[in-house]
């Protein structure tokens, strides 16, 4: 099983990455880009454990090690690996 996991910074939380690169397309043309947030991708392989644990497993890792809760959002999928 594969869990791909998004973490990015709560609504109102200074994004000072996303705002250079929202910066940065600006004077390159991209007027049209309203806002940029930055964020974190991760992959996890699991292995020998149900869906339903391993639903549980990842949200104890993102709430213990991936994501600070306190200024960050984060959701994740589980994928059959194939």
């Amino acid at each position: 099983m594969l869990a791909k996991i998004h973490v990015t910074f709560k609504k109102g939380v200074l994004d000072p990455q996303g705002k250079a690169v929202h910066h940065a397309l600006s004077d390159l043309g991209y007027k049209e880009v309203a806002g940029v947030q930055v964020g974190k991708y991760m992959e996890v392989q699991l292995n020998g454990i149900s869906e339903e644990e391993a639903q549980t497993r990842v949200k104890e890792m993102c709430e213990k090690l991936f994501a600070n809760t306190v200024i960050e959002s984060y959701r994740f999928t589980l994928d059959s690996a194939e």
